[in-house]
């Protein structure tokens, strides 16, 4: 199927029926299905368009001064998650900063909380009231490198990724690791440690599944062959906050007979039999993973792995993009796969068909989140404007923002992209990151299920 979502203001050509990720919202189910919210509507505050009857509230920029003291906002959100609140009061989110040397502001972490002196990154934690209002907002990982996304665990805490298998000039640490945050106990968080075992790579996601504690990994590599999607089989599963420290083993996904993802364009494509292959050396101590021998099969490798998230007893992975110029096999503008661990079975759900000639808005997902009003969340990183986007159940997509932040110039406007979306736990805010100027929005509005 073929759908063109123009009517609503994108030039999106999406192939695909994702009727495996509805999971409606019980509380909505009296309003009846609907699809999407209707045209976005110019903000006059120039922050962000969104449809008639929704709002946002601005918690946090770039800039700023921490609402805990202690410096400044940190630059470059990305991925974050939000937890409930203490007491099943308000809403905590854990927000990455992926940070480099040359960033505007550092991760202003202290001493107790910082990995590498030299290390730009991390993450900072935002306290929310009930009544949405930002209370407290202070820095809980410092000296990490370009902290990209992540993933949560079910026993609510928060994975932030490296993005990157270098160390920031003069560093005589090592980077690309996984590190652990407690959104709820701070003090946890001091001695920062890294998660060796469960690999050195430009992480981009995680997404662990609660019943047996795996923890599934996507790669966002920049250069040929391109990123692998990995599981970690934890030595202590489910153990708890500080469990992962305990290491485990690091393995690679093999589709048989297919060595890019990007050979499958067909939605609906279901292959079963995958192999899961040990990583010869998860620490890459000479020869970076991607790059390792993985013996006579070889291995499966994509072109921007990004967003990670468990659903429906299944994870979620996208490969945001793919480029035959760059070397992968075929072109397109967007994959979402779903991988079934009981069954072990891989499909390709969804694909955003490859429009070289279409500027219209509408491509390159990245962050993802499946929404409790059915259907997926997606957040947009290409070329043009940045959108939010919805995804139904039957594979229409339709905006539910669009950034509106103009980093360029009036003649040549540039628009950061979207990050770190996520719902609360009742399911009435939906929170999300713009990279950049960093901002951190909240939107509430006439949610209602999505067929």
């Amino acid at each position: 199927m073929l759908n063109r979502s123009g009517g609503v203001g994108l030039g999106v050509v999406v192939a695909g029926a994702v009727d495996s990720l509805f999971a409606a919202n019980p509380a909505a189910g009296s309003r009846g299905p609907a699809t999407g919210y209707g045209p976005l509507v110019e903000d006059p505050r120039g922050f962000l368009d969104l449809p008639h009857g929704f709002s946002y509230r601005i918690l946090s920029r770039e800039g700023e001064p921490l609402r805990s003291g202690g410096g400044t906002v940190p630059s470059r959100f990305d991925g974050q998650a939000a937890f409930p609140g203490r007491y099943g009061r308000g809403t905590i989110l854990v927000r990455n900063h992926e940070c480099r040397e040359n960033v505007a502001h550092r991760v202003p972490g202290p001493a107790s909380h910082t990995y590498d002196p030299l290390g730009p990154g991390g993450t900072t934690t935002l306290e929310i009231s009930a009544r949405g209002e930002l209370k407290e907002e202070y820095v809980s990982l410092g000296g990490s490198f370009v902290n990209c996304a992540g993933g949560l665990t079910p026993w609510r805490t928060w994975l932030t990724c490296e993005e990157t298998e270098a160390s920031p000039a003069g560093s005589e640490l090592s980077h690309g690791w996984i590190f652990e945050v407690d959104p709820y106990d701070n003090a946890r968080n001091a001695d920062p440690t890294p998660l060796e075992a469960m690999g050195r790579f430009a992480h981009e996601a995680t997404a662990t599944d609660p019943r047996t504690g795996v923890v599934y990994e996507t790669e966002d590599a920049f250069d040929h062959p391109f990123g692998l999607f990995y599981r970690f089989l934890p030595e202590k599963p489910l153990g708890g906050y500080g469990s992962l420290r305990a290491g485990g083993t690091l393995q690679a996904m093999r589709l048989p007979g297919v060595t890019d993802l990007s050979m499958v364009t067909e939605v609906g494509a279901r292959f079963d039999g995958i192999e899961w292959v040990d990583v010869p050396d998860p620490l890459a101590e000479t020869v970076p993973i991607r790059f390792q021998d993985f013996g006579p099969g070889g291995i499966t490798h994509s072109q921007k792995l990004e967003g990670c998230y468990w659903g429906n007893d299944s994870v979620y992975f996208v490969a945001s993009f793919a480029r035959s110029e760059d070397g992968s096999t075929a072109d397109h503008d967007g994959q979402v796969w779903r991988y079934v661990p009981d069954s072990n079975i891989l499909e390709l759900s969804l694909i955003f068909r490859y429009e070289p000639d279409d500027d219209a808005p509408g491509e390159g997902p990245d962050n993802i989140c499946l929404s409790p009003y059915g259907g997926l969340m997606l957040a947009e990183d290409a070329g043009g404007e940045q959108h939010l986007l919805g995804v139904t159940g039957s594979g229409e997509v339709f905006p539910l923002a669009r950034n509106r932040q103009n980093v360029g110039t009036p003649q040549a406007p540039s628009y950061g992209e979207f990050a770190g979306v996520d719902f609360s736990a009742d399911g009435q805010t939906l929170y999300a990151n713009c990279y950049n100027p960093g901002t951190t929005f909240a939107v509430t509005g006439p949610w209602r299920r999505q067929r």
